[in-house]
Parts: structure tokens; C-alpha cells; sequence
């Protein structure tokens, strides 16, 4: 599976101290050069450089990231590009305005919140409610309250 992913969802899981569910659920994650430096100027617990299953990959087509670039910031532009050439399997982005070209693009996509459900399904955590409530307080996660609510009780935890 190729799963490549922009810079919130790597560095707010690594925030709460959980970033192995990244590895756990989906084995190697695939980053841009701009995620890289975005992610090693933030002092994270663990230097992404020093973790062997996310690995850095170059974006060959320089026009298609300026192009992108128009309306996306430059890790999110380089996520969605890179994805497009690998023609990835999931691209784990958060942000609204990157989930619209993505979906414009036809990638497929998740969020912070599918990777959180994802992990409870396969057994990794017990309860996502205090990993949500870690990431608001910790991380500055935003989640609308109803958002938070229909995905707790979804899953039986509200």
C-alpha cells in the first residue's frame, strides 16, 4: 500500500505521542521534501530523519506543485503532487482547501479523524476519545463540536 502524507497529521499525532499508529496501521508512509523540512524544524520527541518507515521521496513534476501551489501551501502542494505520481493509495491530509484538489484530482484521502477510527477498528487503540481530547488541548487539533460528537457516538464512545 502506498500511503503518502502532508505535514499536520504526522506532527499532531507525534504531538500526543502517538505517531506508531501511522506504522502500525499502514506500514511505510512517503513524504515530500517540504513535509520533511516543515517536520524538522518543530521539536518533535523523535526526529522523523531517525524513523526507518517514513521515507522522503522527490516530486518530479515541479509545475503541477507551482500550479498547486496557487491555492495550497507547499507541503500540502507537494503531498497532493507526489501522491498523483506515485498514484497512491491514501493520502493522509486534514485540511479542507487540500482535501478539494485532492478529491478534484481523484485521490483518495483521509484525515487525522479516519486515522484515529482506523486504529480503533484494527485493534491499536482501546478509546479514541482521549486521543481526540489530547490532540485539542495539546496539538490545537480543531474539530467542530458536532463533528466530535458524531464521531464519538459513531463509534460508541459518546
Amino acid at each position: 500500500m502506498i500511503v503518502v502524507s502532508n505535514t499536520s497529521p504526522i506532527m499532531n499525532l507525534a504531538t500526543v505521542g502517538q505517531l506508531n499508529l501511522l506504522n502500525w496501521i499502514y506500514g511505510k508512509i512517503i513524504i515530500p521534501e517540504s513535509v520533511l523540512h516543515e517536520l524538522s524544524i518543530i521539536d518533535l520527541e523523535q526526529p522523523i530523519q531517525s524513523l526507518s518507515w517514513i521515507e522522503k521521496q522527490s516530486v518530479i513534476d515541479k509545475s503541477l506543485i507551482d500550479a498547486l501551489s496557487l491555492d495550497l501551501d507547499l507541503g500540502e502542494a507537494e503531498a497532493i503532487a507526489l501522491a498523483r505520481e506515485m498514484e497512491a493509495d491514501l493520502l493522509l491530509i486534514d485540511e479542507r482547501r487540500g482535501r478539494k484538489v485532492a478529491s478534484r484530482l481523484g485521490l483518495k484521502f483521509i484525515g487525522l479523524l479516519g486515522v484515529l477510527l482506523e486504529a480503533k477498528h484494527k485493534g491499536f487503540v482501546m478509546r479514541v476519545k482521549p486521543i481526540l481530547d489530547e490532540l485539542i488541548a495539546k496539538a490545537g487539533f480543531w474539530v467542530s463540536g458536532q463533528l466530535y460528537n458524531r464521531v464519538l457516538y459513531e463509534i460508541g464512545e459518546l
